[in-house]
């Protein structure tokens, strides 16, 4: 195939895009392990221009005007509306996880590893830490989308965006607050953030093309969080984490709806280098997700040396299925995109050698019946 002089450029390896050439490296992947600075504070530059626009007519575009109107009557207060008085026994829930084999590691060959000793004690305990890793996630995640968010209201071109962006911030705050509240009240405090995690974040934040923080936050950070909270929510005996994870869902849905909508009238003006460019930063976001799930900080926590947990991670076939089923929400939005099979479908083959272009034909987020809700959780009833 010839490449034109302006593409050439983005024809970068996995070793460029991810510093790795295989896409399943767990020696690499356990590397990178997050770290919290002492004085609490993670600086990152913000290279995007802040743009203010003087045309006002509100509803030119009605996607997001939709959503705009839709989104003040879906708020929810997370302090009132979710029953903080529940009784939560992190022992007793993560021991019928245990009977349950929710771990997914039963199937794996334990042979020459630490944990081939490990009794039911310290799986019940592994249990306990990788849902206070997940849950840790889940808010430094939510953070992320708080700061993202409020830089597409200084960056987005149309008021229409800036307007649904300002209420997806308070959206955002809220989720931070419940997911510290939780793990703060009733698993007894948090995981520092997961080092693949904060990467893309970074990235995120520091591109300079207003349109890459729709991309990599509302599309695909956004939209394997969604997958993941259905599967939390699915597998969760606790009652409280079950609400507080349906109504998180219920902001999430659209959120990612809100970044399909804004970007496909953008996506149809790029030229094709330019769409190469998203194609690998989507892929790059895809890759970091996937390796944020190895939960390194857990094994580390638990004293698994890499090696083990490393074995333990390349067996572990239940495992894999279920990080695969995260990128249900990311393939059809980025088909919708039309990012799928754009160019020569470079994207569409790193999705199909990750195992996830199965789901392509799934429904895309902006038809989901949260995204397109008329009522807050509580007046839905939701649980």
């Amino acid at each position: 195939m010839t490449i034109a002089p302006d593409e050439q450029d983005t024809m970068r390896s996995n070793l460029d895009l991810i510093g790795r050439t295989d896409v399943v490296d767990y020696e690499a992947i356990f590397s990178v392990v997050g770290v919290e600075e002492a004085n609490g504070l993670h600086p990152v530059d913000n290279n995007c221009k802040t743009l203010f626009t003087w045309d006002y007519t509100k509803g030119a575009r009605p996607g997001l005007d939709k959503l705009y109107e839709k989104s003040k009557k879906a708020q929810w207060n997370g302090q009132t509306d979710l029953p903080w008085e529940t009784e939560v026994d992190t022992w007793k829930l993560a021991e019928e996880a245990y009977t349950d084999d929710q771990s997914g590691f039963f199937n794996a060959d334990l042979s020459g590893t630490v944990v081939e000793k490990w009794g039911k004690k310290e799986w019940i305990q592994f249990g306990i830490e990788n849902q206070k890793w997940s849950l840790s996630q889940f808010m430094h995640g939510e953070q992320g989308a708080l700061v993202c968010t409020a830089k597409i209201v200084e960056t987005a071109p149309w008021i229409d965006a800036k307007y649904y962006a300002a209420q997806q911030v308070a959206d955002e705050a809220r989720h931070v607050e419940v997911f510290s509240k939780y793990l703060n009240d009733k698993l007894d405090g948090h995981y520092q953030m997961n080092g693949h995690l904060g990467m893309l974040l970074d990235d995120i934040v520091n591109d300079s093309n207003w349109d890459m923080t729709y991309l990599g936050m509302q599309v695909m950070v956004e939209g394997l969080a969604l997958a993941a909270f259905g599967f939390a929510h699915q597998m969760t005996k606790e009652p409280l984490l079950k609400q507080l994870l349906r109504y998180v869902m219920a902001d999430e849905a659209r959120h990612v709806a809100f970044g399909i909508l804004s970007l496909q009238e953008y996506y149809q003006g790029l030229t094709q280098a330019e769409l190469r460019e998203r194609q690998e930063f989507a892929f790059e976001a895809a890759v970091r997700m996937n390796d944020r799930l190895a939960s390194q900080e857990v094994w580390e926590r638990m004293g698994v040396p890499v090696k083990d947990a490393v074995k333990l991670l390349t067996q572990a076939t239940d495992r894999k299925d279920f990080q695969v089923l995260l990128f249900s929400k990311i393939v059809p939005n980025c088909k919708k995109l039309g990012l799928l099979d754009a160019g020569d479908g470079w994207l569409r083959k790193k999705f199909t050698d990750l195992g996830a272009i199965a789901f392509e034909d799934w429904q895309d987020t902006t038809l989901d019946e949260d995204a397109l809700a008329d009522a807050s959780p509580m007046e839905r009833g939701l649980v």
